[in-house]
């Protein structure tokens, strides 16, 4: 666990939460930054000792994460970082397209210019980031969030951050796929000239393949070397 963690207890607590409510806060936030991966084992005294709860808050914590699919027992470890299995994966990108395909396509006829200009200088910071993929996720992350809220739906909205939820599951991120961060930056400066010129039909369109395209190189990190 890295020193962000450390950070995150020490953001919930000033937060005037209750101790589960903190615990919970910096567990999630973890797992969200990959500072907890997928299969890490959840000990309720290190977790205690690490954030500085007692274990009757983490217990409730972990708990909670369980509830929500983010853990779950392991057989031989105990409770862990849930995983997302082969399967579960492609499922996950299936919605993945239609829901971000259907945002984009929204987003053409609903957004305002301001968000627009908002969203494209998200884009062109990608620019700046394309040799740092860790900097280039938590960019990329904000160009999507951004382009949930563009759409104006706030069920969509909701079916889409839930779905952000099911994706700190999957591992290290995509970007690390040689050529797929240029790959991503030239689909969104795609996809804002779609949105720019409100052309629905396209934007869905362009949306549709940026999501294909990241799940066939999600694909190429299950192959062997």
């Amino acid at each position: 666990m890295t020193s962000g963690f450390d950070d995150a207890a020490s953001d919930g607590k000033a937060s005037g939460l209750s101790r589960g409510q903190q615990a919970y806060q910096s567990l999630r936030e973890a797992i969200e930054q990959g500072q907890l991966s997928p299969g890490s084992r959840l000990r309720e005294q290190e977790l205690a000792e690490r954030l500085g709860f007692s274990r009757t808050p983490i217990r409730e914590a972990l708990s909670r994460l369980e509830s929500e699919g983010l853990a779950s027992n392991d057989s031989s470890q105990g409770l862990v970082v849930a995983r997302l299995d082969y399967s579960t994966l492609g499922e996950l990108y299936v919605m993945r397209e239609v829901l971000e395909g259907t945002a984009a396509g929204l987003a053409a006829k609903h957004a305002s210019e301001v968000e627009l200009a908002v969203l494209k200088e998200i884009a062109e910071k990608d620019l700046l980031l394309a040799g740092d993929p860790q900097k280039l996720t938590r960019n990329n992350r904000a160009f999507h969030d951004m382009l949930y809220r563009c759409a104006h739906n706030r069920y969509l909205l909701k079916s889409l951050n839930s779905l952000q939820e099911a994706m700190w599951l999957m591992g290290p991120t995509t970007l690390m796929v040689p050529g797929r961060g240029q790959q991503s930056i030239q689909e969104h400066q795609e996809l804002i000239a779609a949105l720019v010129s409100r052309d629905a039909a396209r934007a869905e369109q362009i949306a549709r393949e940026h999501i294909r395209s990241a799940y066939r190189a999600r694909i190429s990190m299950f192959l062997p070397e």
